[in-house]
């Protein structure tokens, strides 16, 4: 893992000492000091020509450290230094030609030293601001999108219970199992809703996306006899758009196997396997069961149940499509195309 991030913030530190000023004047007083030592000591060996070469390095890094205006500060000292023991005439402020040609060299020098390291500082500081104020925001949207996602999930629990509330009174059966039907999806809605949860819009890992679905369809059908296990590739990924569809797809296969392969207290398996077909591409769900099998009036291409025809057209709206087959039991396959 890259340690950039980390540096970054390190060098958005800068300047240091800004509520203890004092700190950074001694620290820039003791760097021109220890400049001017070098200076003096290297000088029998420096040919001429050279009095501010220990100096720059002082200055900039007071610079820096401490700031611009403190590395302002060094700059006049170590001007002063250099111009009195280092440029001829020695041991003195005399000004000729040579010396203003060398002092305008220095200015130049440093100016351009001090311009570029406020720069650098002044950009370090708009972008720890920025990246405050998109700390923040990322809060605050991570916030009201929770709530948004509390309030969906509560509407949904409200309209399923008015719905079983009206489905009491109700006396026709067709019509009492129409509402318990759309009471129980308005539920599994918002079960997948609140799974579904992630702020960042990333796709969903399928399988422990569909484990803990396939558990809470069964959790809800009170079975206690009927076991669920889902297999395969935890790479796979599926993209919130079309995990809503694949989840209500599933958990109507699911719920069918415990409503019919398992009915009459039958007790039972559930596998549901995740592949992905190597040769097209394309994403397959199996949902089989061990239970009593289809009827043998069985007609794949007209099914009669509600929840398998919004199965059949939600999966045509992904462009996949949904079979139901024999097979031990019963086996449902939903196909994907690949993306």
């Amino acid at each position: 893992m890259s340690d950039t991030p980390e540096r970054s913030r390190w060098i958005e530190r800068f300047p240091v000492f800004q509520d203890r000023p004092w700190l950074g004047v001694v620290a820039t007083l003791v760097l021109a000091a220890v400049a001017f030592a070098v200076r003096e000591g290297v000088d029998p060996w420096m040919p001429a020509g050279f009095p501010y070469v220990t100096f720059f390095p002082a200055i900039i890094v007071t610079s820096f450290l401490f700031g611009a205006r403190l590395g302002a500060v060094s700059a006049v000292i170590c001007g002063f230094l250099a111009w009195y023991f280092f440029l001829a005439p020695r041991y003195s402020f005399a000004v000729d030609r040579g010396v203003t040609v060398a002092l305008g060299f220095y200015l130049f020098v440093v100016v351009t030293d001090l311009v570029l390291v406020h720069w650098m500082q002044s950009g370090n500081r708009r972008l720890a601001a920025e990246r405050e104020a998109n700390r923040v925001l990322a809060e605050t949207r991570e916030l009201l999108f929770r709530e948004l996602q509390h309030r969906v999930s509560n509407n949904l629990q409200v309209a399923a219970a008015l719905l079983t509330v009206q489905t009491r009174q109700l006396a026709d059966p067709d019509a009492r199992a129409a509402l318990s039907e759309a009471s129980r999806r308005l539920e599994l809605i918002g079960r997948i809703s609140r799974q579904l949860y992630d702020t960042s819009g990333a796709a969903q890992m399928l399988v422990p996306f569909l484990d803990e679905l396939c558990r809470s369809v069964i959790d809800a059908s009170g079975r206690t006899d009927v076991g669920v296990a889902v297999t395969g590739d935890p790479a796979i990924r599926i993209e919130p758009d079309a995990a809503i569809p694949t989840a209500l797809i599933v958990a109507e296969s699911v719920a069918n196997a415990i409503e019919h392969g398992f009915a009459r207290d039958r007790a039972g398996k559930i596998e549901v396997r995740v592949l992905r077909d190597t040769a097209t591409g394309e994403l397959v769900v199996n949902v089989e069961d061990d239970g009593h099998g289809l009827p043998d009036d069985f007609d794949g291409g007209a099914p009669a149940s509600l929840g398998l025809r919004i199965a059949t057209m939600l999966a045509k709206s992904r462009g996949g499509r949904f079979d139901l087959a024999r097979a031990a039991g019963t086996r449902a396959t939903l196909t994907l195309p690949g993306t």
